[in-house]
């Protein structure tokens, strides 16, 4: 793919697989990465060596709850040209049984940290006279329900209208705005969820009609993609990767 080479890429909830995955991705095409993540650099360590495993990541301790430190971090990076807002949380629970705290921590860090990092990357772009794209990790549960994630399910539609508004409303300014969509990940919260909740396991064991769970660097190529020079027309749009996982798959 062209046109990766030399971007400043930042990407949020960077020190998890997904986030990982997507920095060693773009470093790899020869992107300057920065990752952002709430964890302290020690914790973080495990995931930076992965995304450093093609050269260097930088790195910085965000919570993107905390606007302050989401516009001085981006602000920091120079250049600036992609920014991906990845960070995200899941809690699973029948919708019966979610809390106010469990909804709250939802909207606070999927949906307010998406809005948190979009707007303070887009001031940037605009105050620095030069175009750019927006990127946020959605899910393909932004489009059908999923049991138990009921939560989940409304941040990731929150944040794909979010891209649409923002695709409209900043593309005078020459930035674009898209989502990339993912299935159902062999990494991160996923993955925990396969392991940790039976019921989870036994959900997605049919569900898949290309047969497999979808890796992280599968997901970190497609975001690549929406990077490149390959997709310099799209904006507002959502990459579905999701093995088939909306198409429904049926026992027979």
């Amino acid at each position: 793919m062209e046109g990766i080479g030399g971007l400043g890429i930042a990407i949020t909830g960077g020190a998890g697989d997904i986030g990982a995955a997507m920095g060693a991705e773009l470093a790899r095409q020869g992107a300057r990465v920065t990752l952002l993540d709430r964890k302290p650099e020690a914790e973080a360590a495990p995931w930076l060596e992965r995304a450093g495993a093609h050269g260097p990541v930088a790195y910085a301790q965000v919570d993107v709850r905390d606007r302050a430190a989401v516009d001085a971090a981006l602000g920091a990076i120079e250049p600036l040209d992609v920014v991906i807002a990845n960070a995200g949380i899941v809690q699973s629970a029948p919708f019966l049984e979610i809390t106010a705290a469990q909804w709250r921590d939802h909207l606070d860090v999927n949906l307010s940290g998406a809005f948190n990092t979009g707007q303070a990357a887009a001031r940037l772009m605009v105050a620095r006279g030069r175009p750019g794209r927006i990127l946020f990790t959605g899910s393909w549960v932004q489009e059908v329900p999923w049991p138990e994630i009921a939560a989940y399910s409304a941040t990731k539609a929150g944040i794909r209208m979010l891209a649409r508004t923002m695709a409209r409303e900043l593309a005078p300014h020459k930035i674009l705005v898209n989502v990339v969509a993912p299935g159902i990940v062999d990494a991160g919260l996923a993955r925990h969820q396969r392991e940790t909740e039976p019921q989870y396991a036994r959900r997605i064991a049919g569900v898949i009609p290309l047969g497999e769970l979808q890796s992280a660097e599968q997901v970190a190529r497609a975001t690549a993609f929406l990077c490149s020079d390959a997709a310099d027309y799209m904006t507002g749009a959502t990459l579905l990767v999701d093995g088939g996982c909306s198409l429904f798959q049926f026992g027979e």
